[in-house]
């Protein structure tokens, strides 16, 4: 008797399998008692090949919001869902020998969507650097797209496109699923475009958007809010990006991503501040789900984890799902279809109402696997079961809500809880909720422990608690238990004089030429050299925009163009506002940042701190407050800090090396770079005793001068005045009166008057003439670089800002904005009144205010 191929291979099979694409869908009830690995793994194809991919776009890849025929609306979020499930479907067949391709199939239909998405992006270069640069909801990515072509389907106007959780669950799923070895970037255009919305999702801490419901505002008004969900989904994107190859194990120094770690610490710091809350106007919100647990787990302490689920739990439970907030209107039967916005006092009709999402059920079931929680994974399991439903095929079907109808909205209202509630109609004539869909079937695979939470997972977002000492130190959301780094302190100083100087008093510092060939460079050195990095002129992308270094960035030594370089933090830089020439806040800024680098370092090796001692420290009662912080150096301890202050070259080998190779372009394209150098001075001069310079008298503060006087003179006399007077404070008030009158580009001896008013407020900041520094300052228009995070600081507290003179208008803040948009609200509002120094009085107020509600939440 003649015996098949097939049946000589397969001899314990009872049913043969059939190819992957045409396969009918009744092989889901044929029985398998000898395959129960390939029985469940079958009938999971084809309830996701048949509830999830079969609406998966042909051409682009991406999944539809709404799976009527005529529906062309794909979002970024619900289409990257669906690429998860299948991708974990795909793992679960790799346990297999002989999967019929179906692992292939799989995790090609991911990577399709996922290049989809990507292609639909790449399409908007032009929006990426425009975001950059200006990140307002009208220059922003989209997030719908047509399902099909990839165009661009709403304008801003139509529709609220700003949603940084979509982008960083975008990047965050990029890295998990090449970190599994799919294939998804291709060449260096789009790793360049990739690092370029690193640079937008790095501001994610002060980008207010419009949240995962796209409505902002829980008044649905049209506005703006800093979410919670948003910065922890940015956060955990940027931990899971930092230093990953995008061409996974094919990779080069080309393919690896950058994140600006000062900026991904101020995201965690700010989440840390919003949480419990969703945002100023969401109490709590069920959009902190996937962001708290899988897949993001974005939220470092176990307490905070804890006291968020509660509250979630606790507010927005209910017998048919969660609500997704409080007052929620959408989709209730109080709801006007016809209006866009509610009104004001609107909020109270969807009171007790709200609609009940199953989807969140399932949140809380994968959540418990991931915990090994088996009591709330079959609670969750157990709530579930009764309120989904099953396809005329036997597929699961979860409905997108469950809602009160209009008869029973007054019973309801008057007692929560009492009315039964009606599924939407997904699930009904072929209408499916893909995100649920694929939520559900993620979650199943876990539960069967078909796949496991580190198949998903596999750079290990989750870290159990007991394994958290040994996690990979490139991941920064779980670090050690306890963080006791000791910083390693190199102490600079300004000239060979000022070095022998405190050599007299036991300090021992260094010069630049002494620490070569190692080279010294400011922080906006550094920016320079970023500039290069992502630059793309085939899509239109500059690269990096010009943002400050901050502490984490300038404590790792660099390799540039074959240069070894270390950078002095920007609390050193003369650049930076004047607020750097008091010596007292200076020590404050530099035990502020020991503290901060203390609790925020992450890395593999040791945080190494310059501090630049310039001469114009040591002058006068600077002297000793000075002395006692160099002398903490050298004792090892300041302000609760481990340090370990020694000489540079010593201390090199116990760094963070960071390669910078991106700066490998043309010759001609690279820009000179300056260093610190030396402050040369005349041979055997010696630094004039501490004593020998006392702080500037009130006299010196007083201008020479009447500005009522001499505001009406003729600018000629003005400028003979200006040249021939030696008082700063008549100076500035001088140069005050001639920008006024003569805009700033007006020449004085052939000098810019503003290049004039910086020498005023260089000399004058040397002086410690702080009426003359904030005059000039003021006419500068000089903003503090810390201003716009100090704001942030103060808003995710829950507070408002209110800037302006008192009597005239002012502006109040509510949500976080970019420097350039505060310096423009400061010196509208206080200038033209005659408040010359208000505006940097005022920069000083915020700053010390954001500091003190930093240290003490409870304010």
């Amino acid at each position: 008797m003649a015996v098949s191929v097939d049946a000589v291979s397969r001899p314990h099979r009872g049913v043969l399998r059939i190819g992957s694409i045409y396969e009918p869908m009744k092989l889901s009830n044929l029985q398998r008692d000898d395959e129960p690995l390939w029985e469940q793994l079958d009938r999971y194809y084809n309830a996701v090949k048949s509830t999830i991919l079969n609406y998966q776009s042909p051409t682009t890849g991406l999944f539809p919001v709404r799976t009527f025929a005529n529906c062309k609306d794909a979002k970024v979020r619900d289409s990257l869902y669906c690429a998860a499930c299948a991708w974990a479907l795909g793992l679960a067949y790799r346990r297999i020998d002989d999967d019929l391709g179906r692992t292939h199939e799989l995790e090609h239909s991911a990577i399709k969507c996922m290049r989809g998405i990507l292609y639909c992006y790449m399409r908007q270069a032009d929006k990426v650097e425009e975001f950059k640069n200006d990140p307002s909801p009208s220059k922003c990515l989209h997030s719908v797209f047509n399902v099909d072509t990839g165009d661009e389907v709403y304008t801003y106007s139509d529709y609220h496109h700003l949603q940084i959780d979509a982008v960083s669950l975008f990047l965050l799923y990029l890295v998990e699923m090449i970190c599994s070895g799919l294939q998804i970037i291709y060449n260096t255009d789009e790793v360049s475009f990739i690092q370029n919305l690193v640079f937008c999702v790095e501001r994610a801490y002060r980008v207010p958007d419009y949240g995962m419901w796209e409505r902002g505002s829980k008044y649905n008004n049209g506005s703006t809010e800093l979410h919670s969900s948003s910065v922890g989904l940015a956060k955990a994107a940027l931990e899971a990006i930092n230093g990953f190859n995008l061409f996974g194990n094919q990779g080069c120094s080309w393919s690896v991503i950058f994140v600006d770690l000062d900026a991904h610490n101020r995201n965690r710091q700010t989440l840390c501040s919003l949480l419990p809350r969703e945002s100023r106007s969401h109490n709590t919100d069920a959009a902190l789900l996937p962001t708290i647990s899988y897949p993001a787990f974005a939220v470092d302490d176990d307490a905070l984890y804890t006291q968020t689920l509660d509250k979630i739990v606790r507010k927005l439970w209910g017998k048919y799902g969660f609500k997704r907030f409080l007052r929620d209107g959408y989709r209730t039967a109080n709801e006007d279809k016809n209006r866009r916005y509610y009104k004001p006092a609107e909020m109270k009709l969807f009171d007790g109402i709200e609609c009940e999402f199953p989807m969140f059920f399932i949140y809380m079931m994968i959540d418990g696997v991931f915990r090994g929680n088996k009591a709330q994974v079959k609670e969750y399991q157990d709530l579930l079961e009764p309120i989904i439903f099953w396809s005329y095929e036997g597929h699961a079907v979860i409905p997108k809500y469950y809602y009160v109808p209009a008869d029973f909205v007054e019973a309801e209202q008057n007692k929560h809880g009492s009315q039964k509630r009606f599924p939407s109609n997904s699930g009904r004539d072929g209408k499916m909720f893909l995100w649920g869909q694929a939520m559900y079937y993620i979650a199943k695979l876990l539960v069967d422990e078909l796949i496991s939470p580190k198949d998903i997972d596999p750079i290990h977002r989750y870290v159990p608690r007991q394994d958290q000492r040994n996690v990979s130190m490139r991941y920064s959301n779980q670090g050690p238990i306890e963080n006791d780094v000791v910083i390693h302190v190199s102490l600079i100083a300004e000239s060979q004089r000022l070095q022998v100087f405190l050599n007299t008093y036991g300090i021992q510092t260094q010069t630049p030429q002494q620490v070569e060939p190692i080279q010294i460079w400011p922080q906006k050195e550094l920016v320079k050299a970023y500039r290069f990095l992502a630059i793309n002129k085939k899509l239109g992308l500059s690269g990096r925009p010009d943002r400050p270094v901050g502490c984490i960035g300038t404590c790792k030594i660099y390799r540039i163009l074959g240069k070894t370089v270390v950078c002095y933090p920007i609390v050193f830089d003369l650049s930076d506002f004047y607020l750097s020439q008091d010596v007292m806040l200076l020590i404050d800024d530099i035990k502020n940042a020991l503290q901060f680098i203390k609790q925020c370092w992450k890395m593999q090796g040791r945080p190494l701190f310059l501090v630049l001692i310039r001469e114009d420290n040591i002058k006068g009662s600077r002297f000793n407050p000075v002395l006692d912080m160099l002398a903490s150096f050298k004792k090892g301890v300041i302000g609760g800090v481990k340090v370990h202050a020694d000489r540079l070259q010593t201390l090199i080998s116990g760094a963070f090396v960071e390669q910078l190779d991106f700066l490998r372009v043309n010759e001609a394209e690279i820009p000179e770079f300056k260093s610190f150098e030396e402050l040369e001075l005349p041979k055997h001069s010696k630094v004039k005793r501490q004593t020998s310079t006392p702080n500037a008298s009130d006299l010196e503060q007083q201008p020479e001068i009447s500005v009522e006087e001499w505001q009406n003179k003729p600018t000629h006399e003005i400028l003979q005045k200006f040249h021939e007077c030696d008082c700063l404070a008549s100076q500035a008030q001088l140069a005050s009166i001639l920008l006024r009158r003569e805009g700033p580009d007006f020449l004085a001896k052939d000098e810019n008057l503003m290049d004039e008013l910086e020498r005023i407020y260089r000399r004058a900041g040397s002086r410690k003439l702080w009426s003359v520094v904030r005059l000039a300052a003021s006419l500068l228009t000089k903003l503090v670089d810390s201003l716009a995070p100090s704001i942030t600081s103060i808003l995710v507290q829950g507070k408002q800002v209110t800037l302006g003179l008192f009597g005239h208008e002012e502006a109040v803040i509510s949500n976080p904005l970019s420097p350039g948009v505060i310096q423009g609200i400061i010196y509208s509002k206080c200038s033209p009144h005659g408040g010359e120094r208000e505006a940097v009085l005022q920069q000083e107020l915020v700053i010390h205010i954001g500091w003190i509600i930093s240290n003490n939440p409870e304010l």
